[in-house]
């Protein structure tokens, strides 16, 4: 695919609609309550069983954050009590010794991440135990495309933590910048300096992590482009192997922190476009890749490399070159993706404790997934990481007539057609280079869940 996508602002505005983002399909919304530890164990079962079963992924939720941020809609838990952070890892180990052995041993763990809230509200010493613990229960891979990841708030962690981490055999990192723009820090109460991000990401080269990702975010309160602007060229002088660039959804009436900030600071709609534009244009300009749904990577990096092998995939932990695995979430609110399988673990932290103290796995609710989930699954998972969909081997590989079996979506598909989105042929489906910006929304034209009436919305944020 093209590493710059093409900008067409009048274009974005007229799909700017909520949709998925598509970490899964079908997503979360359409997890069910009767999925519970019963149906987690036999998935688990049916997975080693599998005539070569996959490697493993593994997802650790850590949801304390020291202080609010106001954009945020993450499962996280403001204190400053670091008591909180040592009761939770007792039980995360009491669940790993619930959970790890339902999966066969020899199953190499490839990928493993720690994410929030804020991972480095723990101490070092409380990270190496999990992590121990993890190397006890599980196999972990010596492969040198071992990718062991963790989250970390530049403003609280130090040099000396990163050192340690490195030690216990982290490689990636990623940081959350959002803007460095003092006013707009201000506005969403995350002051953070440029010389402390990149005091940080020194640290984490200096002690051999291999890669470094920083989390930007547009469309935020006083967010203008000069402002933006010089955010970016700070990142590109800091020259991260990859980025993030995201859209702020403003839904304060399902997060509660979000009501702290002023709508009438948001930019315009069109102005939040020209931020989209300006980065877009600024990263492309120096070097990086775009991968796809608001990521970009540098040339060499595991992603772009992945992508134009065909290897890229995506998964709950976003773009990644290890999807081919069975992901175990472990935490309040972690997800599972396990065979033919999701699952998720109960959002709220009380509930946790008490499933894990009563001696039961925290599992909250889950879907086991049918033969069609399966197929557009594939089709979207296709879609979202190479921008394309090969008909005869998607015919093949699930025993269907593509034309027949897809008709309305193909349907759905004329007016984005029309609109050189997309490319529709006999072979191949290929989303254009004008259609790159919008890959979810030629995806949802394959999501049968998105067809029918819901009895409860799932709510979604927009395209841009």
């Amino acid at each position: 695919m093209d590493a710059v996508p093409p900008f067409d602002a009048l274009l974005l505005r007229r799909y700017d609609r909520p949709g998925p983002r598509y970490t899964s399909y079908p997503t979360a919304p359409q997890f069910k309550a009767d999925f519970g530890e019963a149906e987690f164990r036999a998935c688990a079962a049916r997975s080693n069983g599998d005539p070569i079963p996959r490697p493993l992924s593994l997802y650790l939720h850590v949801p304390f954050c020291v202080s609010p941020c106001f954009y945020c809609a993450c499962n996280r838990i403001v204190t400053r009590d670091l008591s909180r952070g040592a009761a939770y890892v007792l039980r995360l180990l009491r669940e790993i010794e619930y959970v790890a052995p339902l999966f066969a041993r020899d199953r190499d763990v490839i990928q493993l991440h720690l994410g929030g809230g804020t991972p480095n509200f723990l101490s070092p010493a409380q990270i190496g135990e999990l992590l121990q613990c993890l190397g006890r229960q599980f196999h972990f891979s010596s492969s040198p495309d071992r990718d062991f990841s963790i989250e970390l708030d530049p403003r609280t962690v130090s040099a000396a933590a990163i050192g340690e981490y490195a030690a216990l055999g982290l490689n990636r990192a990623s940081f959350g910048v959002q803007d460095f723009d003092p006013e707009v820090q201000q506005a969403v109460n995350r002051i953070q300096s440029v010389a402390e991000t990149l005091a940080v990401m020194e640290a984490c080269r200096a002690h051999g992590f291999r890669s470094i990702n920083i989390d930007l975010i547009y469309g935020l309160p006083k967010q203008t482009r000069a402002g933006f602007g010089r955010t970016l060229e700070a990142v590109i002088a800091a020259r991260p192997d990859r980025l993030a660039v995201y859209s702020y959804a403003h839904l304060p009436e399902l997060f509660k922190p979000q009501r702290q900030i002023e709508a009438s600071q948001l930019p315009t709609p069109e102005d939040k476009l020209g931020l989209l534009q300006l980065a877009i244009e600024r990263l492309s300009a120096a070097g990086y890749h775009y991968i796809g749904m608001d990521h970009f990577a540098l040339p060499g990096d595991d992603l772009a490399v992945a992508q134009g092998r065909g290897g890229l995939r995506r998964n709950f932990m976003g773009y990644t070159t290890h999807a081919q695995t069975d992901l175990i979430g472990l935490g309040a609110s972690s997800i599972s993706a396990i065979g033919d399988c999701f699952s998720q673990n109960y959002r709220d932290l009380p509930d946790w404790e008490a499933a894990l103290d009563a001696g039961r796995l925290p599992v909250w609710r889950g879907l086991q997934l049918s033969d069609d989930d399966l197929l557009r699954a594939d089709v979207i998972q296709r879609l979202m990481c190479q921008g394309r969909i090969d008909i005869a081997l998607l015919e093949d590989r699930h025993d269907i007539d593509f034309a027949d079996y897809f008709a309305d979506a193909l349907r759905q598909l004329g007016p984005l057609q029309a609109d050189g989105l997309v490319e529709v042929g006999a072979e191949a489906i290929v989303a254009t280079s004008r259609g790159r910006l919008l890959l979810r929304i030629i995806a949802m034209c394959f999501d049968r869940y998105l067809q029918r009436p819901q009895s409860q919305p799932a709510r979604f944020s927009k395209a841009i």
